[in-house]
């Protein structure tokens, strides 16, 4: 098959040296078999197609865009291209297929494909955050080498991204792996963390829970950024809700910290929940149950004894010698047992002396936020913060109101503090320097 129409397609390749060599290769062969006119940018997505639309002008891109994409928010069939950007409309001629939609008619007009599909990737971005579906992986984790299915025999096109778990990119000799998901964002200055809570007295207002934002205060002083905090039935019913948070997020985070849930009770379902989110069984932990018995005595008998049962073959326990029972980590997932505010800052003490010693974490340059006051309204103020946010992607720019009828208060949040005070005082000259006030941190 070949492009025989009289105006050939002007096809655009943003080549990246992080790229599989497989794409490079099939993207090369699909142009030369199509007749497509290849034109290559070898610079990011936005300077390549500024300096495209500067030297040809383009009126209309067709794009791979699907709903789910990270990139589809807002988007329709036909959709100028975002401000601050080249101005050019986005054609998505595929946004409303699914993941079969595309499978299908791949394979009955029998279209050619990447032969990564064929080893079970089913989302593919680059070497470093890319690894096959482990849901198409066949055999069990006992095999050397694993084999996968092909990317269209995938049950459940929503998981299609399960693939996208980061790989660990190459480091330095003198850079010790402490089991994050990915070590390639440590080159960038900020690692991911998500929250994860399990109990229904949360649910219910029956306590007024203050964990999760003293564990994002503590884990942003530490240069971490939080992406989700989620909170979760604890009922026997619930484990697949604990599982499925679990996998997702472990997936697409660096860290994921877990409380609540976690005991004797028929109801605690924290660990079953992750055991099951990385496709293992819970196991009795002898470790574990010595300090158990050592600290419940008589007590952990029975039922009791379901607390030494961890899931089997990725549980490691943090060792302190302050900690009574050790902390429980699986992989990318500490669970941490504090039942507290006490508890919780012993603990978290303790894991950041543990990351002194090659540890569970990783100390990296802390988050600075400082905070304007104004009177200005809501209105008057967000078209300006809008683009605020464009000219300053690295900055966290945001605003609330800490009462309904109190001043707005603008935050700027980054790890470069020239940035936040170029970007507070560019805003203050965009409406006068006495329309703002500094704001005491804490």
């Amino acid at each position: 098959m070949s492009n025989k129409s009289g105006c050939p397609i002007r096809t655009i390749y943003f080549e990246s040296p992080l790229a599989f060599p497989e794409i490079n290769s099939f993207t090369y062969e699909t142009a030369s078999t199509y007749n497509l006119p290849l034109e290559i940018i070898r610079l990011d997505f936005k300077a390549g197609l500024e300096a495209l639309l500067n030297e040809k002008p383009i009126k209309a891109i067709f794009l791979g865009t699907r709903i789910g994409d990270p990139n589809a928010v807002g988007q329709e069939q036909f959709s100028p291209s975002s401000p601050g950007w080249p101005p050019f409309m986005r054609v998505n001629p595929i946004l409303d297929w699914s993941y079969r939609d595309v499978w299908a008619f791949l394979l009955t007009c029998k279209v050619r494909y990447c032969s990564l599909y064929d080893q079970g990737y089913t989302s593919i971005g680059s070497i470093y955050d890319t690894v096959p579906n482990s849901l198409l992986c066949i055999g069990d984790s006992s095999n050397i080498k694993e084999n996968f299915r092909p990317a269209y025999l995938l049950a459940d096109g929503r998981l299609e991204k399960a693939g996208r778990a980061k790989r660990i990119a190459p480091l330095g000799d003198n850079f010790v792996g402490n089991g994050l998901k990915s070590m390639e964002s440590c080159h960038s200055g900020t690692l991911t963390a998500a929250i994860i809570a399990v109990g229904d007295e949360i649910l219910l207002g029956a306590v007024k829970e203050h964990f999760p934002s003293s564990l994002c205060r503590k884990l942003q002083v530490i240069g971490w950024a939080i992406t989700h905090i989620a909170v979760v039935q604890n009922d026997l019913m619930q484990i697949d809700a604990v599982a499925d948070e679990v996998e997702l997020r472990k997936s697409t985070n660096d860290m994921v910290f877990m409380f609540g849930g976690l005991g004797p009770l028929h109801s605690d379902v924290t660990v079953a929940g992750v055991a099951k989110a990385f496709g293992v069984r819970l196991a009795p932990h002898e470790e574990f149950e010595e300090y158990l018995t050592h600290l419940m005595g008589e007590q952990c008998t029975g039922d009791r004894n379901e607390m030494t049962q961890l899931p089997e073959g990725v549980t490691e326990l943090l060792h302190h010698q302050t900690l009574s029972v050790p902390l429980i980590k699986c992989q990318n997932v500490v669970i941490l047992s504090a039942t507290n505010m006490s508890e919780l800052e012993k603990e978290w003490n303790c894991l950041l002396e543990l990351t002194c010693s090659s540890g569970p974490l990783v100390l990296m340059a802390p988050f600075i936020t400082k905070d304007l006051s104004t009177t200005l309204s809501d209105v008057k103020i967000s078209r300006t913060l809008s683009e605020f946010c464009l000219e300053f992607p690295d900055l966290y720019i945001g605003c609330y109101r800490k009462s309904r009828t109190g001043p707005l208060i603008v935050s700027f949040q980054g790890k470069d503090e020239a940035r936040i005070d170029l970007a507070r005082q560019k805003l203050r000259q965009k409406f006068g320097l006495d329309i703002f006030s500094e704001v005491k941190s804490g």
